[in-house]
């Protein structure tokens, strides 16, 4: 596995898809914008949605799942979310193919099987599940509904990059319904609430909560809140969006119940989601130039362990420590792996581990097993200790909470050291392209200062932050008054 990267320094964006590539995470496939996701990028994944799920469970949601095709009518039905993502969307006009009717040894479209009607391929799910979200709901009984679907969509993305942005990806979508519109906003602001508690404390990535404005929400919600993270080379991700739906969707889908004085109203809404650009996140915040850097929580392989050997006999007394070693860290649920393999050298397998990001790895020798010690290797740091066998379990677990916290303040000191106040548009432009990062700046609330901001220097207002301090000021842009600071980027 060749482990020669591009300097960050030299080529970020050259870096990240070498990265991608050479840690074995992810490859581009014969599909034009999409990615096949290789075992051990799936695995880093596969955490991911587990903590997550957990997380949603343990708010009272429960999955479910919907199909992949959306009817073009239904899609069409909230004009707003059809508009939005219009430019996106696959379509299917057929069901079959005609084998070989010209004889050239191919297959065509058969033109007498174009559908009644044509098939969206989902690129989110709100109106094929509100649709069924009206045969579900007569009632406040009936209410509140919690579901939450693992699925992939389609948004057919003309320039694409590994995880990042890609024309198909995985995700998870909630879509709820509430009797009351207190009740949908305390659902949006929870779920907002989770992807920052999941991004602080299994990503390790420090977030900034707030909302989008009126031109960055989502298409057909009343509110965008959002969680807003800064990667290494000064740009901001969104990392998770919960939408505030009011009753767009209901009066859309004719989604009415009878509430508990027994009048007709139309249902609430919220969705939310976050997807598969978490592991783009996840790359681009700790990662170096030497390969992943992942936090133990989220690392399928916590510990490594290698054995350094001559002969057979070593390489069985070796053995016989390291599946001691692992049976004990595996009592206290730290993920192991003993690679044993006699195809690669030492060398070769550190080279690997490094790259692909394991938290600590462990290397024995007789020497070792003599001394009563092993080598232990930390991948954030790269330093190097002995430990005695017998301290070694305690040893290991003490350091995943101290790489998992070290990881996430490292994070946050170039986070917060990398968001400036500015109140001119000079100073703008200036930390915009030789500092980077977020700009806290004042904005007169109008959307056509929002674009001519992004026109001229490409940053956009990533949000809007929720524990911001209402001030008097000048917008930085136009001159004209502004009540508080919101943030600018430029943003992947």
């Amino acid at each position: 596995m060749s482990k020669n990267l591009t300097s960050r320094a030299e080529d970020y964006s050259k870096w990240y898809n070498e990265l991608v590539v050479k840690a074995d995470m992810a490859e581009n496939s014969a599909v034009r914008g999409c990615m096949v996701i290789k075992p051990y990028g799936y695995a880093i994944w596969e955490k991911m949605q587990a903590e997550l799920d957990r997380m949603f469970k343990e708010t009272g949601h429960q999955n479910a799942y919907f199909p992949l095709f959306v009817p073009k009518s239904l899609f069409e039905a909230e004009e707003k979310n059809a508009e939005g993502f219009a430019k996106e969307c696959a379509v299917v006009t057929h069901y079959r193919l005609q084998n070989d009717p010209d004889n050239t040894g191919k297959l065509r479209v058969d033109p007498e099987a174009r559908l009644e009607e044509e098939l969206v391929v989902r690129p989110t799910s709100e109106a094929i599940i509100w649709n069924t979200y009206r045969g579900w709901i007569q009632s406040y009984r009936d209410l509140p509904i919690l579901i939450n679907q693992w699925a992939n969509v389609v948004r057919w993305e003309m320039r694409t990059r590994l995880f990042l942005r890609t024309a198909e990806f995985l995700w998870q979508e909630g879509h709820t319904a509430h009797a009351t519109k207190e009740e949908a906003l305390a659902e949006t602001i929870q779920m907002n609430q989770i992807y920052a508690k999941f991004a602080e404390n299994f990503m390790a990535i420090p977030v900034i909560e707030g909302m989008k404005t009126e031109s960055e929400r989502f298409a057909g919600a009343v509110e965008t809140y959002c969680i807003e993270a800064l990667m290494q080379d000064g740009k901001a991700l969104q990392a998770g969006t919960s939408h505030f739906l009011g009753q767009n969707f209901a009066k859309a889908f004719d989604v009415k119940f009878t509430n508990s004085e027994g009048k007709l109203d139309y249902v609430w809404a919220t969705s939310w989601g976050v997807s598969t650009r978490l592991m783009g996140a996840l790359i681009m915040t700790h990662s170096d130039d030497k390969g992943l850097v992942l936090p133990p929580n989220l690392a399928p392989i916590q510990v490594v362990i290698v054995p350094i050997y001559k002969t057979e006999e070593q390489l069985e007394a070796v053995s016989e420590k390291a599946q001691s070693i692992m049976e004990q860290l595996r009592k206290i649920g730290v993920s192991c792996k003993y690679d044993d393999r006699t195809t690669h050298r030492p060398g070769a397998k550190f080279a690997q581990y490094e790259l692909q990001g394991v938290p600590l790895r462990i290397a024995i020798g007789p020497k070792d097993l003599e001394n009563g010690t092993v080598e232990l290797a930390r991948r954030d740091t790269l330093s190097k200790q002995s430990v005695a066998m017998d301290d070694l379990v305690e040893v290991v677990d003490g350091l995943m909470t101290e790489i998992q916290e070290s990881l996430f303040n490292k994070a946050l000191d170039f986070r917060n050291t990398h968001i400036t106040e500015v109140d001119t548009f000079d100073e703008f432009k200036d930390v915009l392209e030789n500092k980077t990062g977020f700009i806290s700046a004042h904005w007169d609330g109008t959307p056509e200062t929002e674009q001519q901001i992004k026109e001229l220097t490409k940053a956009t207002i990533r949000c809007i932050p929720l524990d911001r301090e209402e001030e008097e000021g000048v917008c930085v842009y136009s001159g004209k008054p502004s009540k508080g600071r919101v943030l600018f980027a430029k943003a992947y």
